[in-house]
């Protein structure tokens, strides 16, 4: 399902609205067309390009495989990942981090659950880049909690020493919101979109009500008002409004 609320230009998409990927070892909830699943209308946000929700179970993961001209982050939610990449990385990524791999003219890496007992539940995000064919590029972040707790916490920035760097004019915010409580996002570019993941909890963004693992595009609007019905883990991934990928 897709709604377009035409008056505040938001596009819904309700959280079992997504597709759905198992394979046993890996349940994958993917936001936008990836893989096997394919949805005309879901192709992209603007830049943002892929939204999985991935569960990956205990010593399981994703081989060896090539990227090229993508920002791909990644921001576990449970337990750990262990990363490894032709650059030379080589980093476990755990929950409160966050990490981001400019593939640029090209690399390949690997993503396997850390433990040998649990399951690693994390999100994988890719966004289309501003500047193509760039030397491909690692970095990761471990943020704490505490800074976005009722408050916004920038992750990922084009133009902040603080977070991340993205080859795009991207931004990348949490927040974890109390009951009740309520804060506006202003945007960093006038012409860019936004696009809201409610990780946990509920909230109304603006006059749209998003339940756990709900999201919804946000364009033509200068400032977002989150306010948490109940505790709510919030991501907001503001991005370029590019027509189309290909």
């Amino acid at each position: 399902m897709e709604t377009l609320n035409k008056t505040q230009q938001v596009t819904l998409h309700p959280a079992n609205s997504r597709g759905t990927a198992n394979f046993g070892w890996l349940l994958s909830k993917h936001t936008f067309s990836f893989g096997r699943y394919y949805n005309p209308d879901r192709i992209h946000f603007g830049a943002l390009r892929v939204l999985n929700d991935d569960i990956v179970e205990a010593g399981m993961g994703f081989g060896t495989h090539p990227h090229d001209n993508m920002e791909i982050v990644s921001i576990p939610l449970e337990g750990d990942l262990e990363h490894k990449d032709s650059t030379g990385n080589t980093e476990v990524i755990k929950t409160g981090d966050v990490q981001i791999m400019s593939a640029g003219y090209g690399l390949t890496h690997s993503e396997y659950n850390h433990s040998k007992s649990d399951r690693v539940n994390f999100l994988q995000i890719w966004v289309l880049p501003k500047e193509r064919d760039i030397e491909p590029r690692y970095q990761q972040i471990t943020f704490e909690p505490k800074d976005r707790r009722n408050k916004l916490q920038t992750v990922v920035a084009p133009d902040d020493d603080q977070a991340l760097r993205i080859n795009q004019d991207a931004w990348f915010t949490l927040t974890d919101l109390d009951a009740d409580h309520t804060i506006n996002y202003q945007k960093h570019k006038g012409s860019n979109g936004v696009y809201v993941f409610m990780i946990e909890g509920k909230a109304m963004v603006n006059d749209t009500e998003l339940d756990r693992r709900d999201a919804a595009g946000f364009t033509d609007i200068g400032e977002l008002k989150l306010q948490a019905s109940e505790d709510a883990k919030i991501l907001l991934i503001e991005v370029p409004m590019i027509e189309s990928p290909f």
